[in-house]
């Protein structure tokens, strides 16, 4: 499409929504779901499609989630309440399948549902499930009533055949709703003048129906084979625009000036390199390679290193800070706590041995390590910013102290981050704007990422991968252990500890809340019979460790985020030099924390963190080389689907093999940082799972039209998509990851 195609001056998508549907239900709609054009609700997609002889299976429905149901009503009864005024109208669905129904439908004073809602009828059900006295159940859920056999004999045949589309619903704005939106919304518009994002020649390869025939099929289809067709449409179109505005990023990034710093004979890197009392493994010293190709080159590098804990990623890094050094340039290492960052200071300094004991003082083999902290007193704050500002610092370790707008370099040329979904493009480019050229940026993570998933939410960096571990990284076993089930094992857990203790070691008791606070952070409870279930809290855990007749004489501390940034750093210290034996904390420890003596890691309330958080937390332990054990600790009964995940950290300590069965045992937005419930949720109709080969189709595509079009003055429409839908809020998505 060229500019000058006339399609292109359609503005309908860009009128706020209210224009077409009117006040009252914009308002409602902005709201909910935190869409205000036309654009946004034409493209607020159905999830899913329910053919109208094919009612939800009631017994598949998963606990704590908002979903929508086709149920037939079968029976109704009503009874008053025994504690307060009022009634209770009892509704027993089925599903056609013969089963007893598993769920059960409330309403408190529902004088309507006891109208509408006779055996019989055909309605749609929207709602959280949760479980009540053991069963599960809906509270007064919104409902809809579906045309059936009141319809004359014709309309009921065409009825029937129309799949019900099911829209992102929130409590209080159910598909239905949308629906209704939709439908006064489409005959208003004209869907043919609407500029076709996808340049013909991909249209044509990839065999997709025109765009106006999209919309109308994924909105309104007449039978279950026509929304798959506008499904793949959007799909590609989606990749596309996603993969252009990061093929632009890359295009820029290529085309912008660096100051090369290219390596050294005889600098500080070669005598890094000789004193090393270990044999680089084959991946390190092949991306390392590749790294000090791309920092002596005159174009900023913009790599994402992943690999699992222990691989050795910080020795990588810090050769690559080495190179800039010797080149004459500064490095800054950026990592996303106090705590981490004095780590990081402890185990470069570490590392670098003499070559770190600076300042300078023009010798050849010594470079200054600066620690710059929020926390740092005004005199020691003073002169780290002056170590930095003057060039003697040649690698400075900080926080977000870092981005601060006094904080100067003499010349930055390489930034690495720690941990990159901790921090922000804002956040980095805060930091790159303080190199007088785009320095080099090397970010680094430890959660696995699937190839796909990588290529869309890292998609503006080129990507290495460790995937062997160093000599001497003894393997790590991990158990669940279900006292919903054995509840005695809780003893053995205990029992467990004291063992590692009397053998030498240490260990690690992981929990989800500090405690005691009203502040702390808190997931919605579990609810069981009516009763939430608490979460263990460090304090309180402390406290009853103390008690425990097996840990009698065993030195217990805590370690939390509430603790002043000088208390968290001396009692980690203290863990370090082994005069704590049994360290209960919060996810402080997540990252970065080398503890060679620790051999055991109990996570208490283990179903409340994510697969990748718990691969991460386990891979604290073992790197002595002591064997590792991590014990998996749940109150959650068996068949929970929080226990799915648990058994599959258990089965495998690979962490690329976790991450995909995270996307496959939970929603993808959850994985990638996006809401799941209304509005502009990053992804809409992609699957980085199931549409790897069209994601890397597309990013192709990208790459080609970039290459030739860098400002897309020749694909206006694309253009267009990109800056409607590729919006501020799926920016931050993207660098979220």
């Amino acid at each position: 499409m060229t500019s000058s195609d006339p399609s292109a001056a359609y503005t309908d998508l860009g009128l706020e929504l209210s224009r077409l549907v009117g006040v009252a239900t914009a308002k409602s709609v902005a709201k909910a779901l935190e869409i205000t054009t036309v654009g946004e609700m034409l493209h607020q997609f159905p999830r899913r499609y329910l053919a109208r002889g094919d009612l939800t299976d009631l017994n598949q429905l998963p606990l704590d989630e908002e979903v929508t149901i086709l149920a037939r009503v079968v029976g109704l009864s009503t009874r008053y309440m025994q504690t307060r005024k009022g009634t209770i109208s009892d509704v027993v669905i089925t599903d056609n399948s013969g089963r007893p129904s598993a769920l059960k439908i409330s309403f408190f004073n529902g004088f309507k549902a006891k109208k509408e809602l006779q055996p019989g009828v055909l309605a749609m059900f929207s709602g959280k499930v949760t479980l009540y006295g053991g069963n599960k159940s809906l509270t007064n859920p919104g409902y809809v009533l579906l045309p059936d056999d009141e319809l004359a004999e014709h309309e009921v045949e065409v009825q029937a055949a129309k799949p019900v589309p099911i829209y992102p619903a929130t409590a209080k704005f159910p598909s239905w709703k949308t629906e209704d939106v939709i439908e006064a919304l489409l005959p208003a518009l004209d869907l043919a003048r609407v500029p076709d994002p996808v340049p013909p020649k991909f249209a044509a390869r990839e065999r997709l129906i025109p765009l106006w025939e999209a919309y109308e099929l994924i909105h309104r289809p007449t039978s279950m084979e026509d929304f798959p067709r506008a499904r793949k449409r959007f799909r590609y179109q989606e990749a596309l625009a996603l993969q252009t505005s990061l093929a632009q990023k890359r295009f820029e990034a290529v085309h912008q000036d660096a100051t090369g710093r290219p390596l050294r004979p005889g600098g500080l890197l070669d005598a890094f390199d000789a004193q090393l009392p270990y044999t680089l493994t084959t991946g390190q010293r092949e991306i390392g390679e590749v790294i000090a190709a791309e920092i002596a080159a005159g174009h900023p590098m913009h790599r994402l290193l992943q690999g699992e804990v222990g691989s050795g990623k910080t020795v990588i890094a810090l050769r690559a800070m080495l190179q800039v050094v010797d080149a004459g340039g500064q490095a800054a290492f950026l990592a996303p706590t106090e705590v981490l960052a004095a780590q990081h200071l402890r185990s470069i300094a570490a590392l670098l041995g003499g070559l770190g004991s600076g300042p300078l003082l023009g010798g050849p083999h010594a470079t200054t390590l600066t620690l710059l902290a929020g926390s740092l007193t005004a005199v020691a704050r003073k002169k780290a910013m002056l170590a930095a500002a003057s060039g003697e610092a040649g690698i400075v370790i900080g926080t977000h102290a870092l981005l601060s707008e006094n904080v100067q370099f003499a010349d930055l040329g390489l930034i690495v981050v720690d941990e990159q979904h901790r921090f922000g493009v804002e956040q980095r480019d805060a930091l790159r704007s303080k190199a007088h050229k785009p320095a080099h940026l090397l970010v680094m993570t430890a959660t696995p990422i699937p190839r796909t998933v990588a290529m869309t939410v890292f998609g503006d960096l080129e990507v290495s991968e460790l995937t062997e571990l160093p000599a001497g990284r003894a393997p790590i076993t991990t158990h669940v252990a279900p006292l919903a089930e054995h509840p005695g094992w809780e003893k053995r857990v205990w029992a467990r500890t004291r063992e590692e203790v009397d053998a030498g070691h240490q260990v690690y008791v992981v929990c989800p809340k500090i405690g005691d606070d009203p502040d702390s952070v808190i997931e919605p409870a579990e609810i069981r019979g009516g009763e939430a279930r608490p979460m263990a809290g460090v304090l309180d855990v402390v406290e009853y460790l103390r008690t425990v007749p097996a840990l009698t004489g065993t030195r217990i501390q805590a370690l939390h985020g509430r603790l002043d940034t000088g208390d968290k750093q001396e009692t980690m210290a203290e863990f370090t030099a082994g005069n704590i034996d049994v360290l209960v904390s919060t996810t402080v420890i997540e990252v970065g924390v080398d503890v060679h003596n620790a051999t055991l890691m109990v996570i208490l309330d283990a179903d409340r963190f994510g697969m990748s958080q718990l691969h991460q937390l386990r891979g604290r332990v073992g790197r002595g080389g002591h064997p590792g054990t991590c014990l998996l600790v749940t109150s959650l009964e068996p068949g929970h689907p929080s226990r799915k995940r648990l058994a599959a950290v258990e089965a495998t300590i690979d962490g690329f093999v976790l991450a995909r069965e995270d996307l496959e045992l939970r929603r993808e937005g959850d994985i990638l940082g996006a809401r799941q419930s209304g509005g502009r949720t990053g992804l809409r109709m992609l699957s980085v799972l199931r549409d790897g080969e069209l994601i890397e189709r597309a990013r192709a595509d990208a790459t080609e039209i970039v290459a030739a079009d860098p400002g897309l003055e020749f694909h206006p429409a694309l253009k267009l998509e990109i800056e409607t839908y590729v919006t501020e809020k799926n920016e931050a998505f993207l660098e979220r990851g």
